[in-house]
């Protein structure tokens, strides 16, 4: 692989990169993904307005530790003035891999700011945006697209080929637009035109959900990479099951759910290591609780009680009351049943 991953991975190796999402890429999943076998994770996207005006919560969202590099530090804005100060501050202070920039968020109170998938309306904003960043920092430079903003202005390859000649090293494209959000299915002929417009490496995204959907990717596009955001929620082992398909291997199968479990606190326990306040880790922690549970037997009614515990200390009673009420008998007791 070339461009911004130069070096990091052999010849013909397609490396499997965690997704920077707000409020789900923390330290603690980031691990989490790692030992599962993610080759590439990002922080959370941060804004450079934030960063230049030193939001101590934005700042947080920046930090990371040894362990998990290779690691990409993912920014967002609509000026390029600011962007390429935040991607120098974040290069002296922070000392990723490399600086990623987000042209593909489409929530709406990003776009309506002119951030994220909101630059795709105007290209001539997007080759500012990338070689200002360019201009400021030593380390590679990819963005994160979608296909266009809208039905009328879908043309990744056009937008592809702006980010490369501006400057950007490797390009990863979730293949929907802006008002397509989340819905529909991800057009993965557009991850392979692209493939074969850029000379950087193209990393594909959106709807691989299972360790076969990473292999049926790599096929059918011939991508550089896989990105992973959706599919991870509460499967971070979908890395392994990932590579496996991947080398040709046998998929391991999911965990059972006493080993969905255990998953479940390590991260959680993780969690309360990287965050000073105990209540704020717990809440935040919930979203994770109600993805683990999911599809279980009971899920519905355990994720009620979990959701009103007020310590880790009582989610883990929780799931081993599950676990001891299912050992004793073929279903689930009244009290996490319905």
């Amino acid at each position: 692989m070339t461009g911004a991953l130069t070096g990091l991975f052999p010849t013909g190796y397609t490396p499997l990169f965690l997704a920077p999402q707000a409020g789900v890429s923390e330290p603690s999943f980031r691990r989490l993904c790692r030992k599962f076998g993610a080759d590439v994770v990002s922080t959370e996207f941060v804004s450079a307005d934030g960063i230049m005006q030193g939001n101590p919560q934005t700042r947080n969202h920046l930090i990371f530790h040894e362990d998990e590099r290779p690691i990409s530090i993912q920014i967002f804005g609509s000026n390029p003035q600011r962007m390429g100060e935040a991607s120098a501050l974040v290069t002296d202070l922070f000392r990723p891999d490399f600086i990623d920039i987000n042209f593909g968020c489409p929530v709406k109170k990003i776009v309506k700011r002119n951030g994220g998938s909101g630059c795709l309306r105007d290209l001539d904003l997007v080759e500012k945006i990338i070689r200002s960043v360019v201009r400021n920092t030593h380390l590679p430079v990819s963005t994160k697209i979608r296909s266009g903003f809208d039905e009328p202005s879908r043309d990744p390859v056009t937008i592809g080929l702006c980010c490369q000649d501006a400057g950007s090293q490797m390009v990863t494209l979730h293949a929907r637009t802006r008002t397509d959000m989340y819905s529909g299915q991800a057009r993965w002929d557009e991850i392979a035109g692209l493939v074969d417009a850029l000379d950087v490496p193209v990393v594909g995204n959106g709807d691989v959900h299972s360790g076969a959907k990473a292999r049926i990717m790599k096929e059918t596009t011939g991508c550089a990479g896989i990105m992973i955001a959706r599919g991870s929620h509460g499967s971070p082992w979908i890395f392994s099951q990932a590579r496996a398909a991947l080398n040709g291997e046998p998929i391991p199968d999911d965990p059972s759910v006493t080993q969905r479990f255990e998953i479940c606190l390590e991260h959680a326990r993780n969690g309360s290591l990287f965050e000073n306040n105990p209540k704020k880790a717990l809440r935040d922690f919930r979203k994770h609780l109600g993805w683990y549970t999911k599809g279980i037997p009971g899920g519905r009614n355990l994720r009620t009680h979990l959701f009103e515990a007020l310590s880790f200390e009582a989610v883990e009673d929780l799931l081993d009351q599950y676990l001891e009420e299912a050992r004793g008998s073929d279903t689930v007791s009244e009290v996490f049943s319905g």
